[in-house]
């Protein structure tokens, strides 16, 4: 039987005497697009920095393609080469530009030849819109641009999972749906994915199953019909209830 792509059993994590993550249980099969909900401070981006080893866990595994990877005899970097992380203030090098930024980690950690390194990348530009800007410097683009950028650059590489920590938080809202696009399609190519996100109609398109995190515990999880429209947990349906009355 082939082992999930990624697998979290028991994770817990805190900083000092605050408690973040409690007994965090996870499992996404390849494939498959798993949605993290839930009010700011829940522990979703701290989970997503955990699986991708930026966070030591205090307690608990993690497992990618059934190998542990948080034992302490593990090469982080090692791990890592196999995950694409995109956070939610796009973290592109001001000092190079585009083409440099998506082709330093195919080039240096992965020693992919350069040129086929800045080839993939351009075929990457081109299919997401940003053909004819692998020359400028992020600070000539505009958010939903250096998004893309950063996306692009995570999935250079050719990751065995994708990681996405709210990459709309810090855009203008006219410029949300040009990088959620971007996601849908990586969706559509089955692309192994863990989103935390705020986005409710695009958590509903994307996801294979959805968590609703709260005080650091998958409170509730299942398709994205049982979690938006038949919450089971009184602090799931009060979530949901505050994003319907902010849209309202």
């Amino acid at each position: 039987m082939t082992p999930p792509v990624i697998e979290l059993r028991g994770v817990t994590k805190s900083f000092g005497t605050r408690e973040v993550l409690r007994g965090i249980d996870l499992i996404v099969p390849e494939h498959h697009a798993v949605v993290l909900i839930g009010s700011s401070g829940s522990g979703k981006s701290t989970l997503l920095r955990c699986i991708n080893l930026l966070e030591e866990i205090d307690d608990g595994d993690i497992f990618l393609d059934g190998e542990v990877i948080t034992d302490p005899r593990v090469h982080a970097d090692s791990a890592r080469k196999r995950m694409g992380m995109v956070f939610q203030s796009f973290n592109l090098f001001p000092h190079r530009n585009v083409l440099h930024n998506i082709t330093l980690a195919p080039t240096k950690a992965h020693r992919m030849p350069k040129s086929d390194a800045e080839a993939h990348a351009r075929e990457l530009l081109e299919r997401f819109g940003l053909a004819g800007r692998e020359h400028d410097y992020p600070d000539r683009l505009s958010g939903g641009q250096q998004q893309r950028v950063a996306i692009v650059r995570a999935i250079a590489t050719r990751p065995r999972l994708l990681l996405l920590d709210e990459i709309t938080s810090a855009l203008d809202p006219e410029l949300v749906g040009e990088v959620l696009d971007v996601v849908t399609e990586l969706k559509h190519d089955g692309m192994t994915m863990v989103i935390a996100t705020h986005e409710m109609e695009f958590a509903r398109n994307v996801a294979d199953q959805i968590c609703f995190v709260h005080e650091g515990r998958i409170h509730e999880h299942g398709t994205s019909e049982q979690i938006l429209n038949q919450p089971s947990t009184p602090e799931a349906q009060r979530f949901l209830r505050r994003l319907t009355d902010r849209a309202t």
